[in-house]
């Protein structure tokens, strides 16, 4: 993920994933061999002023030098209709790269870890129709140049939260108008969250099924796919496409 060079733009929520990232990012540019360099930005996408606070705060308790910058996305969001998750997500990625940019990055960094990806599995299976995962780090197609890495690919919530308890640490939650709209609102809940519970009571059937969903992504066999469409070239494939041909070299295999 990090390479010879790099400065990389680790970005800052305020949360306990992506500040327990800043640290560890910190460390690793601090006792790593890797020559690197290092930006720590946050973006405010219209926070109240406790919770902008909290976010300086605990920077300044873990010793991460801050470059925060303030955006309208909460006010634009709270006017969308349809995915407003979605959107809000890909509006903060793209004030990110932007911001990371301007400071001379070519990486961004963020802060999902292990169950974020396992819960994206599953939310494309069983919501989007699609078999698909979060990718530990990806090539941004709408800033040429710029990449994205999440560095605590491998690394558990449990850990995460286990790390915040033992130092005692009070970080905020997500502050989003819009998800705290939805939370009160049983029909309309988040479906990540609906997903995080689904896998803790699977969990307690089985312990390794987390590290099954995940293996899960890497052991796709396209042979017995239904079909699958290519990012890279847009082509998509099905099962069907060379099958009487297989099935023409049975036949031949059957008569020798």
């Amino acid at each position: 993920m990090i390479r010879d060079g790099d400065k990389i733009a680790v970005c800052i929520s305020g949360g306990k994933d992506s500040m327990l990232l800043a640290k560890c990012m910190q460390e690793l540019k601090r006792h790593g061999k890797i020559n690197f360099d290092l930006e720590f930005i946050s973006m405010d996408p219209g926070y109240n002023e406790i919770n902008r606070q909290k976010v300086i705060e605990n920077s300044k308790l873990l010793n991460i030098p801050l470059t925060l910058f303030k955006t309208e996305i909460f006010n634009a969001v709270e006017r969308i209709e349809y995915h407003p998750c979605y959107v809000c997500a890909r509006m903060r990625r793209g004030y990110l790269y932007e911001k990371a940019k301007e400071l001379g990055c070519n990486k961004i960094a963020l802060g999902h870890h292990f169950d974020d990806v396992i819960e994206t599995i599953l939310m494309g299976m069983l919501y989007g129709a699609q078999m698909q995962t979060m990718m530990p780090k990806v090539l941004s197609t709408s800033h040429p140049g710029m990449e994205l890495i999440r560095p605590l690919y491998y690394v558990k919530e449990s850990s995460i939260i286990a790390w915040k308890e033992k130092n005692n640490l009070d970080f905020i939650q997500c502050a989003c108008k819009v998800t705290e709209k939805y939370k009160m609102d049983d029909e309309n809940g988040s479906k990540r969250e609906e997903v995080k519970k689904l896998i803790e009571k699977l969990r307690q059937v089985y312990d390794r099924v987390d590290m099954n969903i995940f293996r899960s992504a890497q052991n796709v066999n396209l042979d017995t796919v239904i079909s699958y469409r290519s990012q890279r070239d847009g082509t998509s494939h099905s099962f069907l496409d060379d099958y009487d041909e297989l099935l023409e070299k049975y036949k031949q295999k059957g008569l020798k």
